[in-house]
């Protein structure tokens, strides 16, 4: 089986979620981990938590979302 081709990471052009797991890698001081080694070279527990963020901010984006729908059709 032939491995995976290391690319260069280009930061100013990541899709969405993408941008969002590098941004909560930032805030948690794993950035430098990840650009110089991978992602694979991450714990199962640093893993996690950057999984567990994400999934809570973007649980909280779709309530603020869906709160602002409402307020605009109630305004409506």
């Amino acid at each position: 089986m032939a491995k995976k081709a290391d690319k260069k990471i280009d930061l100013n052009n990541l899709k969405p979620e993408e941008e969002l797991k590098y941004e909560i890698a930032s805030e948690l001081g794993y950035l430098d981990k990840v650009l110089t080694s991978g992602w694979k070279s991450l714990t199962a527990k640093e893993s996690g938590r950057i999984g567990g963020i994400m999934t809570k901010r973007k649980r909280e984006e779709k309530k603020q979302n869906e709160q602002a729908k409402e307020n605009n059709q109630a305004t409506s």
